[in-house]
């Protein structure tokens, strides 16, 4: 590569220099290599900032060296570079805005070091109406983008409730952005209220977690919901964009799915993409983003649920697998399941398969271990012969007391129906120790319990079929056994009630025998 070519793009002629300057000393990455990634990312990138007033974020000497912003598009400039004015705020006149609406500006403006891409929340000339509503989410040590996956999952089942879906992306820096696509007639005076509210309740809802305020010395430890980007003086970086880290990484798309992932599994590395593996990945998935710049959404009708029906104190999210995630999820005000606490247990460990009538009814199979229950939903219950594999869904830890819950969860809760206590005993270890089984991805023990009684096994599956990272076969080992009648399958552990007389129950059941 030479120091300085003209290059042709799209039937233009655009002079770059310093091709080999290195713009990432800890990896080598150069400038060449930051407008050749501009210029294969730009079929996905484009459409994301059509008509968007751009903010040039400068690193002529790469990203260890001092920085600048530039609004007034640079001058002299070539006359494919299309601008659009845009009012001051503080004093008179206007500011004369790069819009990068093809190839050729990209790739221009990356050669003059604009390094990451701030746009614009709306489209010139309508400035004052913005597209989307943006969270931006900030971890502060030592929380990082594990916790803001935990987050973000809470303001999409917020924005669920209300009606509205949204989009996370990785911001490339630290944190997660959340996007809400609206792309109808709503001005910042709306957006910028209703952001805020969104995190102040969010922060109301889990204090020990979420921040809405901006001082520093309230962040630490926690993440900032960052509502204020929802403004006509502010921008924000652009999906797709490089940021300027020690290392080439990109803000980019993520599937839902990878946030529960990141948050169960506590590794932020998995939201973080630089730039070789973004292109892979784009050139896999497409455009993640795309419905951003499409998708219309009623902000009136999302004010209106926000105002009638306010959010519940607490949220569910999806968990990360511990009793804080179990907590999380449940209203006790509503229901008369224990809450989760850790508790000191005998030499004897107790196994419960809870049969449980929720949105689909399942069987939950409960191991106890380090004063919790280990947990994993079975839809088609346990199997009897060596021949039967059942998936098992891993959820989240469950109190040691919530073995002994058996009645009703009121509707509207989380996993509202009837619970019955299917089988309940002991269990013995029979392969590796639990918690390195539990790494390893498979668990082998001996069931005594009141109807399961041998070997069973639990192995966590891999491959193209284990998409949420949490699936699990339940397998039966040893000797066969005999399947139980539909009688016994309908009678409790502890009660002998069938599931409609606990459910006929007129008030929350909590029954605590001994065993």
């Amino acid at each position: 590569m030479t120091e300085h070519a003209s290059l042709k793009v799209a039937g233009k002629t655009v002079p770059v220099t310093n091709l080999k300057k290195v713009y990432y000393p800890k990896t080598g990455f150069t400038k060449g290599e930051m407008i050749a990634f501009y210029m294969q990312v730009a079929p996905v990138l484009l459409p994301h900032l059509k008509g968007r007033p751009l903010t040039l974020k400068r690193y002529p000497n790469g990203v260890d060296a001092p920085f600048f912003y530039e609004k007034q598009c640079p001058r002299p400039r070539p006359p494919f570079v299309k601008t659009t004015e845009v009012a001051r705020h503080h004093k008179e006149g206007q500011i004369e805005y790069c819009v990068v609406e093809n190839l050729p500006t990209l790739v221009w403006a990356a050669n003059l070091g604009d390094l990451e891409l701030h746009t614009f929340l709306a489209k010139a000339p309508r400035v004052h109406k913005p597209t989307s509503i943006v969270f931006d989410l900030d971890p502060g040590a030592p929380a990082t983008a594990v916790e803001c996956a935990q987050v973000a999952l809470w303001l999409r089942e917020m924005f669920g409730n209300l009606g509205l879906q949204s989009f996370v992306k990785s911001s490339g820096s630290k944190g997660l952005q959340l996007y809400v696509p609206l792309n109808t007639t709503v001005t910042y005076e709306e957006t910028s209220p209703f952001a805020k509210a969104v995190a102040q309740t969010l922060e109301q809802a889990h204090p020990e977690l979420v921040v809405s305020d901006m001082k520093k010395a309230l962040r630490q430890g926690k993440v900032l919901v960052d509502w204020s980007q929802n403004s006509e003086t502010k921008t924000t970086v652009s999906v797709y964009s490089l940021r300027a880290k020690e290392k080439p990484f990109v803000s980019m798309p993520l599937e839902w799915e990878e946030v529960e992932k990141c948050l169960r599994q506590k590794k932020a590395s998995l939201v973080f993409f630089e730039a070789e593996d973004a292109l892979k990945r784009i050139e896999k998935k497409g455009d993640l983003f795309a419905p951003v710049l499409t998708l219309k959404q009623s902000l009136k009708k999302a004010l209106k649920n926000f105002t009638t029906s306010p959010p519940a104190k607490r949220l569910k999210g999806t968990g990360d697998g511990s009793i804080a995630a179990y907590n999380a999820k449940r209203d006790f005000s509503q229901t008369a399941e224990p809450r989760g606490t850790k508790k000191a247990t005998g030499k004897k460990l107790l196994f419960i398969i809870q049969k449980h009538a929720a949105s689909h009814l399942h069987y939950d199979f409960r191991l106890e271990l380090d004063g919790v229950l280990k947990s994993w939903a079975v839809p088609k219950g346990p199997p009897f012969d060596k021949e039967t594999k059942r998936l098992a869904m891993m959820v989240e830890d469950h109190p040691y007391d919530y073995a002994r819950f058996e009645g009703t969860i009121p509707q509207g809760n989380y996993g509202g129906g009837t619970v019955m206590v299917w089988d309940i005993g002991t269990w013995e270890n029979l392969g590796p120790e639990p918690h390195e089984g539990l790494r390893t991805g498979k668990l082998h023990f001996q069931l005594n319990g009141k109807k399961l009684k041998g070997e069973w096994a639990l192995v966590k599956m891999h491959g193209p079929r284990a998409t949420k990272g949490t699936e699990w076969l339940l397998l039966k080992h040893g000797t066969d056994m005999k399947p139980l009648s539909a009688k016994q399958d309908d009678s409790s552990a502890l009660s002998r009630r069938t599931m409609d007389q606990i459910a006929r129950l007129s008030r929350k059941t909590w029954i605590s025998r001994k065993k």
